[in-house]
């Protein structure tokens, strides 16, 4: 084997598995549409496995933009589920992190600048 073979090879991995990559997305983004009604997510998986390079790109044109929207939802949906869970688990909540920050204050274990510290931390 020569170096062109080797670097063949490897342009070629490196373009199967970022088809994998864009096929597993399409697909997640196919279950992920509520508004797509069953055949048509059946019909995209049949085009995608008798013309996978074709309709993979069809769809990426298509519905990209859609595709990027459902995305950012559900990140934005899986960020605030972590937030969520994180101030259940904390156990206390902003409010109640202002009011013991304002204690410690009162009692001169923190300097005014470290209790705004984490006023700000809190709130945001």
């Amino acid at each position: 084997m020569n170096v062109w073979e080797i670097l063949g090879w490897m342009l070629w991995s490196v373009v199967f598995i970022g088809y994998l990559f864009a096929l597993f997305a399409i697909i997640g983004d196919l279950f992920r549409d509520r508004q797509l009604n069953g055949w048509w997510k059946a019909l995209w998986i049949i085009f995608l496995i008798f013309l996978p390079f074709l309709t993979a790109l069809v769809y990426l044109i298509a519905r990209g933009d859609g595709m990027a929207e459902r995305s950012d939802r559900a990140a934005r949906a899986a960020e605030h589920a972590t937030e969520s869970y994180i101030r259940t688990v904390a156990g206390k909540s902003p409010s109640e992190e202002i009011a013991a920050a304002a204690a410690l204050l009162e009692a001169g274990s923190i300097s005014a600048e470290e209790y705004e510290q984490l006023k700000t931390r809190a709130l945001s």
